[in-house]
């Protein structure tokens, strides 16, 4: 049988009808097939601990384990549930077709059959497998090529960090040394130094990313207030904010169990977010409110708004959106953001429309209330 299978094709007939098993292993013998020919369900499921197929022809009717009792207990196993299954049978009505496939049967041959049309469907069968496989096996190549990749990548950034501090040190001593009263070398420094600054957060999102997508970031949960975290996010931006309003609104204290620093990082990302694309009197709010089992957290803006098609994108990683003015989205600052909140059990998502503004928004499960010590034994109420 010419298939795009890089070896013999092994297949098992199961079929209680000894001249059925003659007539199907003579046909797939003569093209090329290793056939095994099995007379009982039973006795199919245990040869097929010795040897595995690569397709099953599986009749519906016989003593003992009809078809839809061993293909169920197929694809119940592990390792046999990727194994085709084709059934034969001389049950025509559309329900036992309907069970056929939901027992876990890839196609459905009635009888009497003709042996074209099954070496046709086992030809094609064959194929889909052959495709199957190298799928996996691209999908298995892929993964290895990203794990390298993410290794070498890890191991650069983190390199990074030494001689970034040594500059970014050195930027500040010269600071300290240089006379005063050049502003234009002064100038150039401070905005040396602000670049360095911007490599150090660069540096830390990318290995913190790195260590939420591996679980190898531990989080220091305790009982917090999201209200006053958010409050401390706002007193720090006061002074550079200039016109743009932050307020902080909330329908209650926000009694929550959390990573404090790890919070304030995502509150602070998409504030500063949102300050990148607001106008110079644009406003931003921080609202908290509690729903069903968690507390929701909104960042909402007035400014240019976010095209839907963008939305998922966004919180990738590297993923910045840009549109015919600027640039849409943090890149990492928002990837750091979804992980930060998902290794809490939340979830994170922005609800946008093109000039009507943007509300990024996250969750945080509420804080169960600490068991109340019982009266001790033998103890009266007063």
């Amino acid at each position: 049988m010419n298939t795009a299978l890089n070896e013999r094709p092994r297949i098992m007939i199961v079929d209680d009808a000894p001249q059925n098993l003659q007539l199907l292993e003579t046909m797939l013998e003569n093209q090329g097939c290793q056939v095994f020919a099995m007379p009982s369900g039973e006795m199919a499921l245990k040869a097929l601990a010795r040897d595995q197929p690569h397709l099953i022809l599986l009749d519906v009717l016989m003593p003992g384990l009809n078809g839809y009792e061993v293909c169920a207990r197929l694809k119940a196993d592990p390792q046999f549930k990727e194994i085709p299954v084709l059934f034969l049978s001389a049950l025509s009505d559309s329900g036992d077709k309907v069970r056929a496939f939901q027992a876990g049967g890839v196609d459905y041959i009635a009888k009497p059959f003709q042996l074209a049309e099954v070496e046709a469907r086992v030809r094609c069968q064959l194929e889909l497998l052959q495709q199957r496989r190298q799928l996996q096996a691209s999908h298995r190549r892929l993964q290895e090529l990203e794990r390298l990749r993410d290794g070498l990548f890890h191991m650069v950034v983190h390199d990074m960090r030494s001689p970034l501090t040594t500059f970014s040190m050195a930027l500040d001593l010269l600071g300290q040394i240089l006379p005063k009263r050049d502003s234009e070398l002064a100038e150039c420094l401070e905005t040396a130094q602000r670049s360095a600054r911007r490599l150090s957060w660069m540096v830390r999102e990318l290995l913190d990313i790195s260590r939420l997508e591996n679980n190898q970031m531990p989080l220091d949960k305790k009982p917090g207030d999201l209200v006053t975290a958010a409050w401390e996010v706002r007193d720090a931006y006061a002074g550079i904010k200039e016109q743009r309003q932050l307020r902080v609104e909330a329908t209650g204290p926000g009694g929550a169990v959390f990573d404090p620093s790890l919070i304030q990082r995502v509150l602070t990302n998409l504030v500063d977010n949102a300050f990148k694309f607001i106008e110079e009197d644009g406003w931003v709010k921080i609202l908290i409110r509690e729903e069903a089992g968690h507390f929701r957290v909104s960042v909402m803006d007035n400014g240019p708004g976010i095209p839907p098609e963008f939305h998922g994108k966004i919180f990738e990683k590297f993923g910045q959106v840009e549109n015919r003015h600027r640039r849409l989205g943090a890149g990492l600052g928002l990837a750091f953001c979804k992980l930060a909140v998902e290794a809490h059990g939340g979830r994170i998502g922005v609800e946008s429309e093109v000039g009507h503004g943007s509300t990024f928004w996250f969750t945080i499960p509420v804080a169960e209330p600490e068991p109340q010590p019982g009266p001790a034994p033998g103890a009266t109420n007063p």
